[in-house]
């Protein structure tokens, strides 16, 4: 992507070396992952916060399914008690290639919705700050690990990143490239429009009196739409696109269907556990919105088939 002459946000919360751990659970679900019984330890929590990267999810609530407790997160988190600690760093005082990059594509995601919002959806847009932090943070969602990767929260309407998390893209995904990155960033900020827009509590209400394959199934939608809104920020930003970033992108919705990472697990693939979206379904989502650039074209609560 040609970033350097694009202005980079100043909704970047640097919260690195705050690293403090605290604050009970919301309320909230997840889905147990096709990797052995019983409670997890240390290491199964990893392999859980591995998965998590790039699912657009809470990895608090992949845990606290796996470990049968209920935690916020993801599309369905709740407020937490006590205030939250926030130490801001303006985009000027970044450090690294990578601070400059993340501040530079959530500047292009602001730019794009906050032009399309009011067209689109008939109102302005508020955009999300984004959290940078490593070893451990305090969310409105609860506490989260270095090693659970990108999370939106939906309850203080924020976007959580590990710094570290492109190198895990990289090299354990096999999705490397500055596009693929860019994304995921642009997925989690679908998550913040689902939330202004109302759809993710939609959601969270009819997956209380769901069961639990539907319930799966609803978050499928709502995830598939988030890969929709990143395609539909794409579309308007091809002028940044270079030749293989459409296929950077595409090749990172490939490596993180639920079926592939099932399979990567080593169990078997169980779609009424699917909760993201299968391979092909994420590729074909992302790129619908990459082609119309319409948020109307991203409706897959509607679709007959994903």
């Amino acid at each position: 992507m040609r970033l350097d002459d694009e202005d980079e946000s100043s909704n970047i919360v640097d919260r690195r070396g705050s690293g403090s751990s605290g604050g009970g659970g919301g309320s909230g679900g997840g889905f147990r992952l096709p990797i052995g019984g019983g409670r997890l330890g240390i290491g199964g929590m990893v392999v859980v916060g591995v998965i998590a990267l790039l699912l657009g999810q809470n990895p608090l609530e992949l845990i606290g399914a796996v470990n049968g407790v209920q935690v916020g997160g993801g599309s369905i988190g709740q407020p937490q008690s006590g205030p939250q600690p926030e130490t801001s760093a303006p985009a000027a005082a970044l450090d690294g290639a990578h601070d400059k990059f993340i501040a530079r594509v959530l500047g292009t995601t602001e730019r794009t919705w906050g032009r399309l919002f009011p067209e689109q959806f008939g109102q302005p847009y508020p955009p999300p700050k984004l959290n940078l932090f490593t070893g451990q943070v305090d969310s409105g969602c609860g506490p989260a690990d270095s090693g659970m990767g990108p999370f939106y929260c939906p309850a203080d309407r924020q976007v959580y990143l590990d710094s570290a998390f492109f190198d895990d893209l990289s090299q354990r995904f096999g999705a490397p490239g500055d596009f693929a990155a860019a994304y995921v960033v642009a997925h989690e900020v679908g998550h913040h429009i689902q939330t202004v827009v109302g759809i993710s509590d939609e959601v969270q209400q009819a997956r209380r009196s769901a069961s639990s394959a539907k319930g799966n199934a609803l978050s499928v939608r709502q995830e598939l739409q988030a890969d929709c809104l990143a395609g539909v920020w794409a579309h308007h930003n091809q002028g940044l696109l270079e030749p293989g970033d459409i296929e950077e992108g595409l090749r990172a919705a490939q490596a993180i269907g639920d079926d592939r990472l099932q399979q990567q697990a080593g169990g078997r693939v169980s779609p009424e556990s699917f909760t993201h979206g299968t391979s092909a379904q994420r590729m074909r989502w992302l790129q619908r919105g990459l082609e119309s650039g319409l948020s109307s074209s991203c409706d897959t609560f509607s679709a007959r088939t994903l």
